[in-house]
């Protein structure tokens, strides 16, 4: 089960896919901690996209270049826990 966190950043994730492919929430399918960013059509840009979207929801900075986000940030857990990261350390 996923915290609020978790669950929060997943909404955020599927608004952000949904509305970049134009596909509903039935054919994206079930996005969980374990799904990888790539299977959902995220490229580089969309990460950027997320990315921004996730330092706005949360008033976060997230420092790291697009090779760095792209080895750190393979699936949906990994994104959460770098914010969880970033907000336990008030950045």
């Amino acid at each position: 089960m996923a915290d609020q966190l978790a669950t929060e950043i997943i909404a955020t994730i599927r608004n952000r896919v949904e509305s970049e492919s134009g596909e509903s929430a039935s054919i994206i399918g079930e996005i969980t901690t374990a799904t990888e960013l790539t299977s959902l059509g995220v490229d580089s840009l969309g990460l950027a996209d997320l990315l921004w979207d996730v330092e706005q929801a949360y008033d976060i900075k997230i420092d790291m270049n697009a090779a760095d986000a792209w080895s750190n940030l393979k699936n949906v857990g990994d994104m959460v826990e770098a914010v969880r990261g970033l907000l336990a350390k008030g950045v």
